[in-house]
């Protein structure tokens, strides 16, 4: 009866071994488990923070492409053309001016038809001829005149005309200007708007060119007629 209860503490001394061997085996970051998976909370930490890291990249990229195509899109928009142009107006414009400047009646703008008008009718042997010549050539002089005032007349009337395109072209180009997408369509707009500039002041050269020209020529149809009245007195004067 006395060999049971040393049996009994041996055995439990044996149970107590084993447990505590085998709770050695288990490292201590790794005490519990799951359906015989074990759980480790620093590899846990670790990968976690590697994730958070790869994701922080995945951004940084995603924002850098996003900077790329942002910058890529801006350049575009500094290389898009103006989708407008009043280029083709304003020629028209120009060549309509032209073509009425070219048109001048009798005394052309050139130099040699000039010369060749002031010499058979304005001075010299115009105004001492006959009777007949003075009369033909006072004849000639007044067309001149009237030539170059109805011609004055009809380029500031296609000059006043070119005032309405101008403001449209204004407005098409001052509209552009504002909702330019980049710098390339500024700038073209504001090409456009030195163009017709450039076209209102050749207008106005040509008004006054004509107007120049018109009272030039009634200026010298003024002298002529006083050459001769002096040449009619003095031949006048001579007969008495």
């Amino acid at each position: 009866m006395k060999k049971y209860p040393l049996r009994r503490a041996l055995l439990a001394g044996a149970i107590a071994l084993s447990v505590s061997g085998a709770m050695t085996a288990v490292p201590a970051q790794a005490q519990f488990g799951f359906g015989g998976i074990v759980y480790d909370p620093t590899n846990y930490a670790s990968n976690v923070l590697q994730a958070a890291r790869a994701l922080q990249q995945i951004n940084n990229q995603i924002q850098q492409i996003q900077n790329q195509a942002t910058s890529l899109i801006n350049e575009a928009k500094n290389l898009a053309s103006l989708p407008v142009s009043t280029l083709s107006t304003l020629q028209n414009q120009v060549n309509q001016t032209r073509q009425l400047l070219s048109q001048a009646q009798r005394i052309a703008y050139d130099v040699q038809s000039i010369q060749q008008a002031f010499e058979g009718r304005y001075k010299g042997s115009a105004l001492t001829g006959d009777h007949a010549q003075m009369v033909a050539n006072a004849n000639a002089r007044w067309e001149d005149s009237v030539g170059a005032l109805e011609d004055a007349l009809r380029v500031q009337a296609g000059v006043v005309g070119n005032i309405d395109g101008a403001r449209a072209s204004i407005d098409t180009l001052v509209g552009a200007s504002q909702s330019a997408s980049g710098a390339l369509q500024a700038a073209q707009a504001g090409n456009q708007l030195l163009a017709l500039q450039s076209q209102q002041l050749a207008d106005l050269t040509a008004a006054v060119a004509a107007q120049g020209r018109a009272q030039a020529l009634e200026s010298a149809r003024n002298a002529a007629i006083e050459a001769e009245a002096r040449e009619r007195f003095r031949r006048f004067r001579g007969k008495n």
